[in-house]
């Protein structure tokens, strides 16, 4: 470990005696996950977010995320967790975890607004000995260029008096197996006493710290991971296209080849791609390799493959009814799942509502059901006037198709198979059922 100046060594101490204050700014499906986590190893976590709500209802003890037990929220705030709008308080953590958005603006670039802004805050409060720790997905570049500048405006010194790292977040929501305490985390600092700092912060609660020689190599790594995602669900997805045309049920193939031990990682399809990462990353590595005179054609062609399956899946839908004598127009539909993944009751990019638009703007009568998501917020597609309808041996015969756009546990498939007039599969739901179409 390097010599440490005064602020490095006395940030330390308290980060190993877990005295010191941790500061998560953005409580979303990131932030509040790691905020209990932090908690849960004895520090004071003290939560910013802008949204009123979320602070509401962690100061009643209540979880807004489905599979995060209201108990642990419960436990977290009787042991001191506390939460706050007032970002006039970030000097007070010793440690800043930003876990922000990264959206994309509509011209499909990278919108960094939430993270500057935040940086913003930090600048106007930041005091000596302080380590700021950028966990949003993003650019090599954003944290030593683009962050720093905005942290130096306070007037202190990197490696000196404040200290910076990325590390990037890898939640993957609804796992049970791995979460905040046993997925390894990657640590890139600016300097050698940013990254000693950030190796220590995130020791206390991490079971595994893994570091790397700079915050670029820690954003490359971490689009990387998502990018090989996106790629090889492109793949697999052009594959399923294949196999409907040769009569081939391609969840049997994937089945069938990840029998092989070796060389080969099973992905399944779908009806496209949602979420906060795999939709958007790969986009942010194609926008600045145009800065390196690069076109990441490779990367493009998945995303092209990926984002036109929720079409293919409707003409699929419009196929199967057209065999029954019906067409789209006037069509009644029912959705079973919106969220953009299986027992999550998250939407963000979710493949299930542009299958929704696209639908209606074909003359559909679309209805849903979706047990974790009761109705539709506002989201950034706009507003949804819909609210989740049960599902009855009754009311099923009442719909033309029924769509399997997500596939909860919670979902009696067994009701769907005996009631339902026609099924369109996106999910391999229905394995093996002749009397299900498969899209």
């Amino acid at each position: 470990m390097p010599d440490l100046p005064a602020a490095a060594s006395s940030l330390r101490q308290r980060l190993q005696d877990r005295t010191a204050v941790i500061g998560v700014i953005g409580l979303g499906y990131v932030g509040l996950p790691l905020a209990l986590r932090f908690e849960q190893c004895g520090f004071r976590v003290l939560g910013f977010d802008i949204d009123r709500e979320k602070i509401a209802r962690i100061e009643r003890g209540q979880s807004y995320i489905n599979y995060l037990p209201a108990a642990d929220v419960v436990a977290a705030t009787q042991r001191g967790l506390s939460a706050t709008t007032d970002f006039s308080r970030l000097d007070e953590p010793d440690a800043l975890l930003i876990c922000v958005p990264t959206p994309l603006d509509r011209h499909r670039e990278p919108d960094l607004s939430y993270v500057l802004d935040t940086g913003r805050a930090i600048a106007a409060r930041l005091r000596p000995g302080q380590l700021v720790s950028l966990e949003s997905t993003t650019y090599p570049g954003t944290t030593d260029e683009d962050l720093r500048a905005v942290l130096d405006h306070s007037g202190l010194t990197l490696g000196q008096d404040y200290f910076l790292v990325f590390s990037p977040e890898r939640q993957d929501p609804g796992n049970t197996r791995y979460g905040p305490h046993n997925i390894p985390k990657i640590v890139g600092g600016c300097t050698p006493t940013c990254l000693a700092l950030g190796q220590i912060l995130y020791a206390q609660a991490v079971e595994r710290v893994v570091p790397v020689s700079s915050p670029r190599v820690a954003e490359l790594a971490k689009l990387l991971e998502n990018i090989h995602r996106a790629v090889n669900i492109g793949l697999v997805n052009e594959m399923k296209m294949l196999a409907d045309r040769m009569g081939i049920d391609i969840f049997e193939v994937i089945d069938a080849a990840a029998t092989k031990p070796f060389g080969f990682v099973p992905y399944y399809p779908g009806p496209g791609l949602g979420g906060h990462c795999i939709p958007i990353d790969p986009f942010y590595l194609t926008w600045k390799a145009r800065e390196y005179g690069l076109h990441t054609r490779f990367i493009e062609l998945a995303g092209e493959i990926n984002s036109h399956m929720p079409h293919w899946v409707v003409q699929k839908v419009a196929d199967a009814l057209n065999d029954t004598g019906r067409a789209v127009r006037g069509s009644r539909v029912l959705m079973i799942g919106i969220a953009y993944k299986k027992d999550v009751d998250d939407l963000r990019e979710s493949p299930a509502l542009e299958l929704m638009d696209l639908l209606e703007e074909r003359g559909a009568d679309v209805h849903y059901h979706d047990p974790l998501i009761p109705r539709i917020p506002r989201i950034r597609r706009g507003a949804y006037d819909k609210t989740s309808v049960p599902i009855t041996a009754d009311r099923l015969p009442d719909y033309d198709l029924v769509l399997i756009a997500t596939n909860h546990s919670a979902v009696d498939y067994a009701l769907l198979a005996r009631h339902a007039r026609l099924i369109v599969d996106t999910r391999g739901q229905f394995r093996g059922d002749g009397r299900v179409v498969r899209a």
